[in-house]
């Protein structure tokens, strides 16, 4: 399969060429450099990439999750190129930044005011830092295996075997006031925060990155419950879930509230953004006018905060969503290839799970379904490459056989979903090991 899929992406090859002239290792981010080449997109509407071959792929990746509306969807892009003539970037205030935050105070729980950055990874950073501010304390919580970025206070076990440091060049002084504990362990949160030692704990309320691993039930409450005793600010990191899961995020969808909550991908609508938002209360450390002293204050700022074109394609995509007809349809066509995936695999001689939500679904190759980051390092690695080398060349897209994670959007449609199951079922009634 691979000597097809090199035989019918020859430009790729080249540009990958040139690309290691340049790039580390060829490509801007990691998670990207797909064996033995990456395939280069040159065009993308709706589900549909058209890479620079003429090869056509229906993608299940979605630029990261972010592209719940597809790409280039016209409402977005209409808006866009209006906001075009009046202006790029300003640098200073304007309506459109006051319009979206309006938005998600209308939209999501927790949200009474809100700050933006340019990225999932400098909201982390300035909520953990606001975190700190408020409660006077330095420590953190975050879960094992859990991803919030490239900020050094949170790049701490993220991937096996969640000892080792994540990057070099990490200060070990950035990471030793931050504990770990597994996902869906109310014991571990417990335990970790009965000092009364950490400001916050940080966490996905569906995991990304280890899989879209799903909450036990009563598990956020149970967190929820011990910050509450422990006078602890919860955060969930809804990078992901933000928008994915219903109008009012993970946090409305299951019915808990924190105190502060990370936003990006899909509230940018397909710009780079990111945002923090939380209790009026809470957020009042941010504001320089009630603590002059800057001592008192949690920092924030940057260049690109409240962009305009971010802003009018979050404004835009936030007004598609908020009336839930979307999730109606990419929740049932979730639940089409889950049920579909799980009915192929049980018919089948190969070990493998079905785990997600919504519109989200990720297969793992194990008898069991894992509950925690832990339980994914079980996933055999074997069937995962082989069924990527399968999938590639016939054109579905998603990101490496590593991140098991896919994602739905509005444009996928039921005969989508089908021919994913119909090549998925090729593959596990072939696959012999």
């Amino acid at each position: 399969m691979l000597k097809t899929y090199e035989e019918k992406t020859p430009t790729s090859k080249r540009l990958y060429a040139r690309a290691g002239k340049v790039l580390p290792a060829g490509v801007s981010y990691g998670i990207r450099d797909i064996a033995p080449h990456p395939y280069y997109v040159e065009s993308a509407k709706g589900v549909k990439l058209t890479d620079v071959d003429g090869n056509v792929y229906t993608d299940y990746w979605v630029g990261h999750g972010a592209l719940i509306l597809g790409h280039s969807p016209d409402a977005v892009v209409e808006a866009v190129g209006e906001q075009l003539g009046r202006g790029t970037h300003y640098g200073f205030s304007h309506e459109l930044e006051v319009e979206l935050a309006e938005r998600l105070v209308e939209m999501v729980p927790s949200a009474e005011m809100v700050r933006y950055t340019s990225s999932g990874t400098e909201a982390n950073m300035y909520a953990s830092r606001l975190a700190r501010a408020y409660t006077g304390r330095m420590g953190m919580a975050k879960i094992e295996g859990g991803w919030h970025g490239g900020y050094d206070s949170l790049h701490k076990a993220v991937h096996a075997p969640f000892d080792a440091p994540e990057s070099a060049g990490l200060n070990p002084k950035t990471t030793e006031d931050t504990s770990v504990i597994p996902f869906n362990d109310l014991n571990a949160a417990k335990e970790a925060l009965k000092g009364e030692e950490q400001a916050c704990l940080i966490v996905e309320p569906v995991m990304g990155a280890a899989g879209l691993l799903a909450p036990d039930p009563g598990y956020l409450e149970g967190l929820r419950e011990i910050c509450d005793e422990t006078e602890t600010l919860l955060i969930f990191d809804e990078v992901i879930t933000g928008f994915r899961l219903s109008p009012s995020c993970a946090q409305g969808y299951y019915g808990v509230k924190p105190d502060i909550t990370i936003l990006g991908k899909i509230m940018g609508g397909g710009f780079p953004i990111g945002a923090f938002c939380g209790s009026q209360e809470v957020f009042e450390r941010l504001d320089h006018r009630k603590y002059p002293d800057a001592s008192e204050r949690s920092f924030h700022g940057g260049t690109f905060t409240g962009n305009p074109i971010s802003m009018i394609a979050g404004i835009t995509t936030l007004d598609i969503l908020k009336n839930g007809i979307v999730y109606e349809k990419i929740d049932a066509l979730g639940n089409r290839m889950r049920e579909g995936l799980e009915d192929i695999i049980s018919g089948s001689n190969v070990d493998a799970v079905i785990t997600g939500v919504g519109s989200g679904f990720a297969i793992h190759f194990q008898k069991e379904r894992p509950r925690n980051a832990r339980d994914v390092l079980r996933n055999d690695t074997r069937p995962a490459l082989a069924l990527y080398e399968h999938m590639i060349p016939r054109g579905f897209a998603y990101v490496t056989p590593g991140l098991p994670h896919c994602f739905l959007a509005e444009p996928h449609t039921e005969e989508d979903v089908d021919e994913y199951l119909a090549a998925s079922e090729e593959f596990f009634s072939g696959y012999a090991g």
